[in-house]
């Protein structure tokens, strides 16, 4: 029947036109997200404002306004794109099963091995990525962002943390022991990557990796699983 099929090529164009759009307006986030991540590494969270951020990405403060209704949008969009890198790098450090031929205690010890390493090289290879974690914080009081995005964001932070964690309830630590394990590898993780990422781990003449393993190694030998059994009587 002439013109049953005469809306197909319309309807062809009108699709091409959208998908056209939706990537340009995707170039443009991405593109704000640039000038944003540059203007909080150089400024730093309260220092750097949204008409400085327009700037630095040749447009004006209204057009950022449609992508990201504030500062702290973006910054919160920034970190929880950083931390989905993070999560997706100790995921895929996981060991591809566990062989029957070794000991759980030995598979767990393992785990804990390759995740706590992925964490670490993740932010080793990406300091601007740390950097733009500790712009959370001012003095000792967390600041910048609603407590809804913090809830957010350290949610996400708890998953990329849950490997190790559920490694060290696998090597024999109870609940609260695990906890307090993975604070301080958390805290021994972050302070070797600041004076990493600052030179002044030259001054001891040691390797951040280095020191980093031997921590890790410490720890999975006081691990209850690594601890002989007492015989019998």
């Amino acid at each position: 029947m002439p013109g049953a099929d005469s809306s197909a090529p319309a309807d062809a164009l009108a699709a091409s036109r959208e998908r056209r759009l939706r990537a340009l307006s995707g170039a443009r986030r991405d593109h704000i997200l640039g000038a944003a991540r540059a203007a909080f590494i150089d400024l730093g969270l309260e220092g750097a404002s949204l008409r400085a951020i327009a700037r630095r990405a040749g447009y004006t403060a209204g057009a950022i306004y449609s992508y990201f209704p504030s500062k702290e949008d973006l910054y919160a969009t920034l970190l929880t794109e950083s931390l989905e890198r993070l999560h997706a790098r100790v995921r895929a450090a996981g060991l591809p099963g566990r062989p029957a031929a070794r000991a759980p205690a030995q598979a767990a010890a393992d785990e804990l091995r390759v995740r706590a390493l992925a964490f670490f090289d993740f932010y080793r290879e990406n300091p601007r990525d740390l950097d733009l974690g500790f712009y959370l914080f001012h003095g000792m009081q967390p600041r910048g962002l609603t407590p809804k995005w913090n809830e957010r964001l350290n949610s996400r932070l708890r998953d990329a943390l849950q490997p190790q964690r559920q490694a060290l309830l696998d090597l024999g630590f109870d609940p609260e022991q695990a906890a307090t394990e993975l604070t301080a590898l958390f805290a021994h993780t972050v302070g070797l990557l600041l004076l990493s990422h600052t030179g002044r781990i030259r001054m001891f003449g040691r390797g951040s990796e280095e020191l980093f393993v031997r921590y890790v190694e410490e720890l999975i030998g006081r691990a209850p699983a690594a601890r002989p059994r007492r015989r019998r009587a």
